[in-house]
C-alpha cells in the first residue's frame, strides 16, 4: 500500500493501533501459545495487548525528540525528567502559560509610569504581582531545560530562537529584581524594566499561526532587501530630477514693493515668473523665506529632495506638495473684511507653473507608489503562502507517517499470526499434509486470526 519505511518496527510494535478482535477470538490458539510464550485463557489476548502497550510507552519515552541525557546527569529513565517531559507537553500546562502571558500584558497596560520613582497604590500591587509572573515563567524555563537539555543537543532548549527569547526575558527579570532589592547605585533599573514590553512575544512560542506569520516575514527579508534597493534607486533618480527642476523654487514669495514685509497671507504662498503672479504693489523675490512646511519639504539639496520624494511615494500628503490644499479656502480681506472663495493653487504650480510639476508628480506616484511599493506586499504575501503551504505539508507528512506506522504494524502483526499458525500446524501431524493446487504448487493455509486481520485491514485501509 505504501512505500518502504525509513524506520524499522518489530512485530510487537504499536499494538494500540490495532482494532479489537471479536469476542470469540479473544485468545490465540492454545497449541500456538506455548510456542509464543504467552498466557492462555479468555483474557489472554488482552494481557498481550497490555504488555505491548507498556513496551510502546517505554519506546515513546526514548524518541529522538528527547536527547538521551540532559544537563549531563539526567537520563530518560530519570523520574524527574520523565515528569518534566510529560508536564511541558501537557496541553493544560501550555494553556496556563498562555493565560499568564495575557494576564501579564494586562498588568503592563494598567501600569502608570511616574517620574522621580513615584508610585501609586495600583503600581505597588502590580509590582507584587510581577513576582508571580516571574515565578511562573521561571518554572516554565526550568522544566523545559530539564526536559530537553540546555544547549548541547540538537533539540535542546536554547537551540530554539523563541525559547532563547523566553530565557532572556526571565534573566532580565531576575536582574531587575536583584538590582531593586539590593539598591544598586549608578544603574538605571527602569532600562531593564523596559524589557517587560517584549513579554507578549512569548505568545509566538505558543501560537503556531503567529509563528507562521513571523517566519514568513523573516524569510522575506532577503527579497525585501532587493525591493529596498529598487525603491532606493527610484527615490534617487527622482530626487536628482527634482533638484534639476525645483531647486530653490520654493523660497520666492510676494513682498511689498521696496520692503521686506510680506503681505498678511495665511499660509504664505510661493510665486514665480511662470507661476503665480504677485498683485499690484507687490513683487516676487527671494530674501529669506524658509519656504512651506518650515523648509523641510523642498528640493534645495539631495537629502531634502530624497525626503520629499519618499513622502510622495508613501502617498502621505503628496497632493499638498503639488497643491496647497485640495479644496476651496476662505481668504479674508483684512481691509474691508470681505470674504471670498478662492481655489488654492498648487505650491509647485505657484512656483514654476504647470508645465513640469504634474508630469513629475503623477509619474512618481504611478512608478514609485503603485508599482514599486506594492512589490513589498507581493513579496510578503508570497512568502506567507509558502510558509502556510510548508505547514500544511508537515501536517500531511505526519498523517502519512502515522498511516505507514499502522500499515507496518499490521504487516508485522500478520507475520506474528502466521508464525503462530505455522507452529500450530507443526504440533498436529494431521495438519502437516500440504494441499496442492492444479499446477502442483502448495496451497498456503490461512488461519482464522490471519483471515480476520486481512479482512479488517482491507475494510479499514484498502477499501477506504
Amino acid at each position: 500500500m505504501f512505500g518502504p519505511l525509513q524506520y524499522s518496527y518489530t512485530a510487537d510494535d504499536e499494538y494500540d493501533q490495532l482494532p479489537p478482535l471479536p469476542p470469540q477470538m479473544k485468545a490465540p490458539p492454545k497449541k500456538a501459545a506455548h510456542l509464543l510464550d504467552i498466557p492462555t485463557g479468555n483474557n489472554a489476548w488482552s494481557a498481550v495487548l497490555q504488555q505491548a502497550e507498556i513496551r510502546r510507552r517505554k519506546r515513546r519515552q526514548t524518541t529522538p525528540e528527547h536527547p538521551s541525557r540532559a544537563l549531563f546527569c539526567l537520563s530518560l529513565d530519570n523520574k524527574l525528567r520523565r515528569t518534566c517531559i510529560k508536564l511541558v507537553e501537557w496541553k493544560p500546562f501550555e494553556y496556563l502559560v498562555l493565560l499568564t502571558i495575557f494576564c501579564n500584558c494586562g498588568a503592563l497596560a494598567l501600569s502608570k509610569p511616574l517620574p522621580h520613582n513615584d508610585t501609586t497604590p495600583t503600581n505597588s500591587i502590580l509590582e507584587q504581582i510581577e513576582y508571580i509572573f516571574l515565578a511562573i515563567f521561571t518554572l516554565e524555563v526550568v522544566l523545559k531545560i530539564i526536559a530537553y537539555g540546555l544547549c548541547l543537543h540538537p533539540n535542546a532548549y536554547l537551540r530554539s530562537g523563541w525559547n532563547l527569547l523566553d530565557f532572556i526575558i526571565v534573566v532580565v527579570g531576575f536582574l531587575s529584581v536583584i538590582l531593586v532589592r539590593y539598591n544598586v547605585q549608578g544603574f538605571d533599573v527602569k532600562s531593564l524594566r523596559a524589557f517587560r514590553v517584549i513579554r507578549p512575544l512569548k505568545l509566538v512560542n505558543g501560537v503556531p499561526s503567529l509563528q507562521i506569520v513571523l517566519n514568513s516575514i523573516l524569510r522575506a527579508m532577503l527579497p525585501l532587501l532587493h525591493i529596498a534597493l529598487l525603491v532606493l534607486f527610484v527615490i534617487t533618480i527622482y530626487a536628482i530630477i527634482g533638484l534639476e527642476l525645483f531647486c530653490g523654487k520654493m523660497h520666492m514669495t510676494c513682498y511689498y514693493n521696496g520692503t521686506t514685509i510680506m503681505p498678511p497671507e495665511d499660509p504664505v504662498r510661493p510665486c514665480g515668473e511662470k507661476g503665480r503672479k504677485c498683485p499690484a504693489g507687490q513683487e516676487c523675490k527671494d530674501i529669506g523665506w524658509v519656504g512651506p512646511w518650515f523648509g523641510f519639504i523642498n528640493f534645495d539639496n539631495f537629502g531634502l529632495a530624497m525626503l520629499t520624494v519618499f513622502q510622495c511615494i508613501t502617498m502621505e500628503g503628496w497632493t499638498s506638495i503639488l497643491y496647497r490644499l485640495e479644496s476651496f479656502s476662505i481668504v479674508i480681506d483684512r481691509e474691508s473684511h470681505r470674504k471670498s472663495n478662492e481655489f488654492e493653487i498648487a505650491r509647485m504650480n505657484d512656483a514654476i507653473g504647470r508645465e513640469w510639476a504634474w508630469i513629475y508628480f503623477v509619474s512618481l506616484i504611478i512608478i514609485g507608489s503603485f508599482f514599486v511599493m506594492n512589490l513589498v506586499l507581493g513579496v510578503l504575501s508570497g512568502e506567507f503562502s509558502k510558509e502556510r503551504e510548508k505547514a500544511k505539508q508537515r501536517g500531511d507528512f505526519q498523517k502519512l507517517r502515522e498511516i505507514q506506522i499502522i500499515d507496518e504494524s499490521f504487516r508485522n502483526y500478520m507475520a506474528w499470526i502466521r508464525k503462530a499458525e505455522i507452529g500450530n500446524d507443526t504440533t498436529d501431524g494431521a495438519e502437516n499434509e500440504v494441499a496442492l493446487d492444479a499446477s502442483g504448487e502448495p496451497i498456503k493455509k490461512q488461519g482464522r486470526l490471519e483471515t480476520h486481520c486481512s479482512w479488517l485491514y482491507e475494510k479499514l485501509y484498502v477499501n477506504k
